[in-house]
């Protein structure tokens, strides 16, 4: 008996407090399902909405024109890891002061919402819709593609990282499809 009761000791050393102790082990498990939910709902694909390219030789060196009116910290960062991880060197200017030699611009435009993610409880900003077009200096289009929230279904990339809704975007930009 003396044995049994100190494996079991020994056992219950190992786990933590409120897995011996908790009031509402139901509750516990209701909290955790709804974590792993949030996580596989902000992990949930997006999609390039309206792509037009007109099939150009593909991009190796663009310049970003900086949009003051897209006050996502994280957007501009988000674009060149994406464009880094296809292959293409990026630069960012402000509006109307690029440089003489850039052949190719991306410009964008987004819109930023702001709302409470599931089982938090602070409202926060999230990219709901981007806009991207890439041109030539001359301003000859080479490819548009957006993003959307509301076509991602049922908002289920609302929460998902700006770069994960941006990805398939800068995809279909340079390369024309997803």
């Amino acid at each position: 008996m003396h044995l049994r009761l100190a494996a079991v000791s020994a056992a219950c050393l190992g786990l933590a407090g409120c897995s011996l102790l908790s009031p509402a082990p139901t509750w516990e498990l209701v909290k955790a399902t709804g974590s792993a939910t949030s996580l596989a709902i902000g992990r949930s694909p997006s999609h390039a909405t309206n792509t037009v390219h007109f099939g150009d030789a593909p991009v190796k060196r663009l310049c970003i024109e900086f949009n003051r009116n897209a006050p996502l910290p994280d957007l501009v960062p988000a674009l060149q890891a994406e464009l880094r991880g296809i292959g293409v060197m990026s630069r960012v200017y402000e509006a109307g002061a690029g440089a003489d030699d850039c052949e190719v611009w991306l410009r964008y435009a987004a819109t930023v919402d702001w709302d409470t993610p599931p089982f938090g409880d602070a409202a926060r900003p999230y990219l709901s819709a981007a806009s991207m077009s890439l041109q030539r200096s001359g301003g000859a289009l080479l490819a548009s593609s957006g993003y959307s929230v509301g076509d991602a279904g049922f908002g289920a990339s609302k929460w998902a990282t700006t770069r994960t809704k941006l990805a398939p975007v800068v995809r279909a930009l340079i390369q024309g499809f997803e």
